[in-house]
């Protein structure tokens, strides 16, 4: 007997602001975000402001050495501390000069002596889950939330082996690419490549062999795997005496982020950040050892998007429209038991996903 069909989510989990709203009290609330890059904090008093799931936060590298991250409230009368970035010896909020250490902890305040039995020791920001994943900055409001190891088993050590020199690399580009879409829309497009080869000629053809293209969950992420093209027609330079430079992959991480490593252990990283039910913005991140200025890279990153994400920009709007027609009615996913290229089976564990955080 054939398995009964996997249909496409309903229209109104893409259009439905309530369900945007569910899904930032709950779903971006309990997930690990992007929220940078160490060198972005690199001297102890280095602090930058970013907000997830409508909070305020921000990180600051304490005397010790540690990263941090609190949200931006005083915990004398809720003003907002800092904004933008910047680097400072303490924390003065703006209102009242109340002062906390680099540790969150109140250090000082106006006429505090004053008052009895206040005990500054007991007063401290509020603090946020955050880990080090390679370099780049997590959060998780969740004070209970499973480490990202239990979240992305082996993803971690996989992008290590893939990208030795890691802890060099600094961002050298950032391309800030707004979508008229959910952001889930937009999520889906890049968790198959059913639609690369009709869309992207550039990407099947210079980079991929896209009948060799499969994506399989590995705990909370999508590992896209694939063979490359020759890579003597590469337009760049590449040392293969380093392990896995003739190859592609690619790790999203649930549900927001992803890494992708081109042939030549180049790094690159896609972040989505949801303006509203319709509007995301997705930035691509592209990085050099210590943030050196590179042709090649400014060439790799002009090159897509002018190419790639171009094409995935009308795809994806397109989309949108759609889901807002009276006519559409949820197909089936193609879901083929050998996967690759061709299958939709990655969309089918996105879509079990995006289902689990609405409805529970």
């Amino acid at each position: 007997m054939n398995a009964p069909l996997t249909h496409s989510l309903e229209a109104r989990y893409y259009t439905d602001p309530g369900i945007y709203e569910a899904e930032k009290a709950g779903l971006f609330a309990r997930t690990w975000q992007f929220a940078g890059h160490v060198s972005q904090v690199e001297n102890p008093g280095d602090y930058f402001a970013f907000e997830i799931a409508d909070e305020s936060l921000f990180c600051i590298r304490g005397r010790d050495g540690e990263i941090r991250t609190f949200y931006n409230v005083c915990q004398h009368r809720a003003h907002q501390l800092v904004q933008g970035q910047g680097t400072t010896r303490v924390v003065v909020c703006p209102y009242h000069a109340w002062t906390y250490e680099l540790t969150g902890q109140l250090r000082a305040g106006p006429n505090l002596n004053a008052v009895p039995g206040l005990d500054k020791s007991k007063i401290c920001l509020t603090s946020v889950r955050t880990e080090i994943f390679l370099g780049f900055i997590f959060v998780n409001l969740d004070p209970d939330a499973a480490p990202m190891e239990d979240w992305f088993p082996g993803a971690r050590a996989e992008l290590e082996s893939f990208v030795p020199h890691w802890a060099d690399l600094k961002p050298v580009e950032w391309v800030e690419i707004h979508e008229n879409c959910n952001w889930k829309v937009s999520v889906e497009n890049y968790s198959e490549c059913y639609h690369c080869a009709l869309n992207h000629p550039t990407f099947a053809t210079g980079v991929v062999k896209p009948e060799t293209y499969d994506i399989q969950p590995q705990g909370h992420c999508l590992r896209h795997t694939t063979e490359c093209q020759n890579l003597d027609a590469m337009t760049y330079e590449i040392d293969t005496s380093v392990p896995h430079a003739e190859e592609y992959s690619s790790w999203f991480l649930w549900p927001m982020v992803s890494f992708q490593v081109y042939p030549g252990n180049v790094l690159n990283t896609y972040h989505w950040r949801p303006v509203d039910a319709e509007n995301v913005i997705v930035w691509r991140g592209w990085y050099t050892i210590g943030g050196e200025d590179s042709e090649v890279i400014r060439r790799l990153a002009v090159q897509d998007r002018v190419t790639t994400v171009e094409e995935d920009i009308h795809l994806v709007e397109s989309v949108q429209r759609g889901l807002k027609s009276r006519g559409y009615v949820p197909g089936p996913l193609v879901v083929d038991p050998s996967c690759g290229v061709n299958s939709e089976h990655a969309i089918r564990v996105l879509q079990s996903w995006m289902r689990e955080a609405v409805d529970g």
